[in-house]
């Protein structure tokens, strides 16, 4: 890592980049259990999903006493006519005790007034606020967010130059951004130093264009030309993008000049990659698993999402991975994995996480409705009716008797 560099300051509540290898924002896999799990195996940072600005403004804070967390979250009100019967919708959530000083918040936001306002919202509870300029998924950059900046720098730039001016002075936190390279080493170069010169602390560049998947691998051709325009101003340059491990990244600072690494896929799949070799290295999956489901019901994540990270961390050529997919409850998943003396605790969970009264909401739903009222006792007793007298009319008509019909013949005659 390059030393004997200028550097910005670091606002009194804010962090350094520098030195640093840290969990990624991810999607789904970044929320709390995750990002508290990378913590406990040595990540010096962790950044939370990506957070879309109008998603935050309106939500209210409020302190979980259950499971110690802040919550930020607002009523779903679709279809009800009252928003006080309206499900609850939590938006976001930080551990302040065992994230202090290690969380930042990646905001989705496309306009600099509804940044600022988002913000401000979660500022004095974290440590950082970046600017997400990288995700190239629709939801993120339909909306002109996340990688889709790139094509609208100034709009970018007014984004950070306003949450350096607002937010930074107030909270005293740093502002950071994460971006992918652009097609030429020219172009991305002149972004850089537009975004170095708004009064950002850090950057992290993931070395892939926007077009890129995770399975190309990364280019890390532009990394060291970035790391030192960066320097020029003082800013922290993370590096992105095929890190496996703490070490790793360490590593590949050094050798391409940046300041840290940011680490993503190799942590949603084993969060142990965090560990140095001294402090033993990748952990075998099924105790991370165990950890990883323990910190869900202390926390009482929604069970989807712990299921669709279980999904990653457990490889398909796993026995146990195909089953796993089916479960239903965290009950479901300590009996599949042989965790018996999880089972209470997982009983409690399926409670506190509100699974158990999904899956019987979703049991009344497909059971058959029994009308029980007069007026419907009314109208089964008058089709019964009308029935049995159809089936009546419909019978056939046996022949008269002979007798019966001699009249009629002597008419005849």
């Amino acid at each position: 890592m390059a030393s004997g560099i200028k550097t910005v300051p670091i606002p009194h509540r804010g962090v350094d980049y520098r030195g640093k290898v840290v969990l990624a924002p991810m999607v789904r896999s970044g929320e709390l259990p995750s990002r508290l799990l990378a913590l406990q195996y040595g990540a010096d940072l962790v950044w939370g999903p990506e957070t879309v600005d109008r998603a935050m403004i309106g939500t209210t804070r409020r302190f979980n006493e259950k499971t110690k967390t802040l919550e930020w979250f607002r009523m779903c009100s679709n279809n009800v006519k009252d928003p006080v019967d309206g499900k609850e919708s939590i938006i976001y959530r930080l551990h302040p005790e065992k994230e202090a000083g290690k969380l930042i918040f990646q905001i989705g936001t496309s306009d600099p007034e509804r940044a600022v306002q988002a913000a401000r919202l979660v500022a004095a509870d974290v440590s950082g606020i970046d600017v997400n300029a990288g995700c190239p998924k629709p939801f993120s950059t339909s909306g002109g967010m996340g990688a889709a900046l790139l094509r609208t720098p100034d709009k970018l730039c007014a984004i950070l130059e306003a949450l350096v001016k607002e937010i930074v002075p107030e909270f005293e936190i740093g502002i950071s951004v994460k971006i992918r390279i652009l097609e030429t080493a020219a172009e991305t170069e002149v972004l850089v130093r537009k975004l170095c010169a708004t009064g950002i602390t850090g950057l992290t560049v993931h070395c892939r264009t926007t077009p890129m998947r995770p399975r190309e691998r990364a280019i890390r051709g532009q990394l060291r030309m970035i790391a030192d325009v960066c320097h020029e101003y003082g800013v922290a340059c993370l590096m992105n993008g095929d890190v496996e491990s703490k070490e790793q990244g360490l590593k590949l600072a050094e050798e391409f000049g940046a300041d840290g690494a940011m680490i993503a896929t190799a942590a949603e799949i084993n969060p142990s990659c965090f560990r140095t070799a001294e402090e033993g290295g990748l952990l075998p999956w099924r105790e991370v698993v165990e950890q990883y489901i323990k910190i869900c019901m202390d926390t009482h994540n929604r069970f989807a999402n712990t299921k669709y990270l279980l999904a990653q961390m457990v490889s398909g050529k796993e026995p146990v991975r195909k089953p796993l997919v089916s479960t239903k409850c965290y009950k479901d998943v300590c009996k599949l994995l042989g965790l018996d003396h999880l089972m209470d605790r997982a009983a409690q969970a399926d409670i506190d996480s509100g699974t158990e009264q999904h899956l019987m909401n979703m049991a009344a739903k497909r059971k058959p409705q029994t009308d029980n009222s007069p007026q419907s006792k009314q109208n089964k007793k008058m089709k019964t009716t009308i029935s049995e007298k159809a089936q009546q009319d419909t019978r056939p008509t046996s022949p008269m008797p002979e007798k019966a019909q001699q009249p009629c013949a002597q008419l005849a005659s």
